[in-house]
């Protein structure tokens, strides 16, 4: 038996030894892995500091401070957030292809350490080629899964995260000895850990890799760098205007729709097609004082304000427009609520996570936060909120509802 195990080990070692040569070429050194795994981490970071941003902005608390302002914050924010998400793929990618010879490194596992090791890669692997490929579906709108994307979203960003870290900390010993040597001589730009490229043939290998047959480590990254690059363009149409012409994998574009204004959710998803148009409609606003029930005329004979705000969407596409309506600390003074309320809006449709949103005092108290009659000059569009929405600036645009119901204050 001990001589069967030790002839299956032999035959495993020789095999795994053979593939790893086989797939080892001179692009696929420990210095693409380090510059590729930078790029990553970076992304990473930016793409999991703008996805938190959103959160707490969809899901305020109440001890900590939101600014409305710059009006433009969100948009900057949540398009990075889906630029660099996308951009992670071919980065994700790269990084396997320069370490994938040692995935048949024999024994495979030689330690708890080692275990660790590709624990921590398998998680960071699956869990970012499952975050993106969500986000990917949440742009497109498509939910084939009855969880709240919103949700599985969140916790997967903090296990990739965590997986990020624990590789960080594993390789932490290798990263600090290479800065030491780095230090003591500039031209020592390798880890002293075995090459992923043999310096000699693997005797079992019928035919050594030769460089003209293998990638350059030059070429490596400039083709991960352009494939990163292409995705970013072709995504950041739907946030930079002038980028819009490149912008083949945005599914909504500025300047399409009705009013010349994307639609995310229309008013027949949401049921609110007979209600809307209701000339019974009234906003029912309530407060200290008690309540009061405005009709659209009452609302028109209101002072209005006009204002230039973007319509920035979690799905990453944002464009300008302009919005005329009665401001919201107006409406609420009506009731006898100052603008330092916090105040809950709920929307005529009887369908979906959104239906409600609350808002915070810093964004009442601003001169700019409307419940919007208007926009372009035009009476609003049944598919953008007809008769009353929300339009606040530096909020998701799920949290400017619209088909207003009720404006509620709650402190």
């Amino acid at each position: 038996m001990a001589s069967l195990t030790a002839r299956a080990s032999d035959r495993l070692e020789r095999f795994f030894g053979t593939a790893r040569a086989r797939t080892s070429t001179p692009g696929r050194r420990t210095r693409t892995t380090v510059v590729l795994g930078r790029a990553l981490g970076v992304l990473l970071i930016v793409c999991f500091a703008t996805g938190l941003y959103s959160h707490v902005l969809q899901n305020p608390v109440d001890w900590l401070p939101l600014l409305p302002r710059p009006v433009h914050l969100y948009r900057v924010t949540q398009g990075a957030h889906v630029i660099t998400g996308l951009a992670l793929v071919p980065v994700l990618l790269g990084k396997l292809w320069s370490v994938y010879p040692r995935l048949f490194a024999w024994p495979p596992i030689t330690g708890p350490v080692s275990l660790l090791e590709r624990g921590s890669i398998a998680l960071l692997v699956g869990s970012a080629l499952l975050e993106v490929g969500l986000g990917a579906m949440n742009i497109a709108q498509w939910y084939p899964f009855p969880l709240s994307f919103r949700a599985v979203h969140f916790v997967l960003a903090w296990v990739l995260i965590g997986a990020m870290t624990l590789h960080i900390a594993i390789k932490l010993p290798l990263i600090a000895a290479h800065w030491r040597r780095v230090r003591e001589d500039p031209s020592a730009d390798e880890p002293t850990e075995p090459r992923t490229w043999p310096d000699t043939p693997d005797p079992d290998l019928e035919r050594p890799p030769t460089v003209a047959e293998g990638v350059s480590r030059r070429g490596a990254l400039i083709a991960v760098g352009s494939a990163a690059g292409v995705v970013a363009l072709a995504t950041a149409g739907q946030t930079v205007a002038p980028l819009a012409p490149l912008a083949v994998l945005a599914p909504r574009r500025p300047g399409i729709g009705p009013q010349g204004l994307p639609v995310n959710r229309t008013a027949a998803e949401a049921g609110v097609m007979a209600s809307a148009r209701s000339p019974q409609w009234r906003l029912s606003v309530m407060g200290p004082d008690g309540s009061a029930e405005l009709s659209l005329l009452d609302l028109r004979a209101m002072p209005q304000q006009t204002v230039e705000l973007p319509i920035a969407c979690v799905e990453g596409w944002s464009q300008n427009a302009v919005w005329t309506g009665v401001r919201v600390q107006d409406v609420i003074a009506l009731v006898g609520a100052g603008p330092d309320s916090d105040v809950r809006f709920t929307s005529l449709q009887t369908r979906g996570a959104f239906a409600t949103s609350r808002m915070r005092r810093e964004y009442v108290a601003d001169p700019w936060s409307l419940i919007a009659l208007r926009l372009g000059g035009e009476t609003l569009d049944i598919e953008h909120g007809y008769p009353a929405r929300v339009i606040a600036p530096g909020r998701p645009g799920v949290r400017q509802t619209k088909w207003l119901s009720s404006v509620e204050v709650t402190t």
